[in-house]
């Protein structure tokens, strides 16, 4: 019985540890895909629709986005667990549920706004030009879109956690503090991608490490 609970366990770490290391360099690459990332300006509807019309590493970054939400849920779980039993838990609770309602609004929202164009962008050009209006729609979060607004739930739950991590000390200090900076800015609009791309090399600096200690029972 113990040899299959501590089986449990070593699963349990090894694919903490690896969502640690993948969700980072994750969203490096897909910022580090968006075009124009040293002209930055904050894009209009109309603009972000041009921008992501045939743009194939675009969508591959968004699809890599939107299956690392899981990625997002397993660690926001792990930091909830890791300030369990602390006089800092509720900060691991209550930033947990939020980063985890955020993970599910984002792939909500590479679901709506990037997966569903890279399929309308099957089409013929002029097919594609009819449905702009209804792109237009979509892009301005028309309807019950507006929910995708939520998306700062995300960061914000992840703030909550990394301060939280820091009064406990439950993580060296500089990772806190760069992961803590790196969700700060992580929420920057669109058109403006150079500021989430420095944020999420942050990210990756602090939580790599972290991982990677984690998988080798260092934690």
């Amino acid at each position: 019985m113990n040899n299959k609970h501590n089986s449990i366990d070593y699963v349990k770490r090894i694919g903490t540890g690896i969502s640690l290391i993948i969700f980072p360099l994750i969203f490096v690459f897909a910022f580090a895909g968006h075009p124009n990332l040293f002209n930055p300006k904050f894009l209009e509807p109309t603009e972000l629709i041009k921008r992501v019309h045939n743009n194939y590493l675009l969508h591959f970054g968004h699809a890599l986005v939107t299956l690392c939400t899981g990625l997002l849920v397993v660690v926001a779980i792990h930091f909830m667990n890791k300030l369990k039993n602390t006089t800092n838990e509720w900060w691991g609770f209550i930033g947990g549920v939020i980063a985890i309602l955020g993970a599910l609004i984002l792939a909500v929202d590479k679901g709506a706004l990037c997966l569903t164009i890279s399929a309308i962008d099957t089409l013929p050009e002029n097919e594609f030009i009819n449905m702009n209006l209804g792109l237009l729609a979509m892009f301005e979060k028309k309807g019950w879109l507006i929910l995708i607004n939520g998306l700062m739930l995300l960061p914000i739950g992840f703030i909550i956690q990394a301060v939280g991590l820091l009064k406990s000390r439950s993580m060296a200090i500089w990772q806190c503090i760069l992961f803590l900076i790196a969700m700060l800015f992580i929420g920057t609009p669109d058109g403006v991608e150079i500021i989430n791309l420095t944020a999420s090399t942050l990210m990756a600096i602090a939580l790599i490490p972290y991982g990677f200690s984690l998988i080798l029972n260092k934690q």
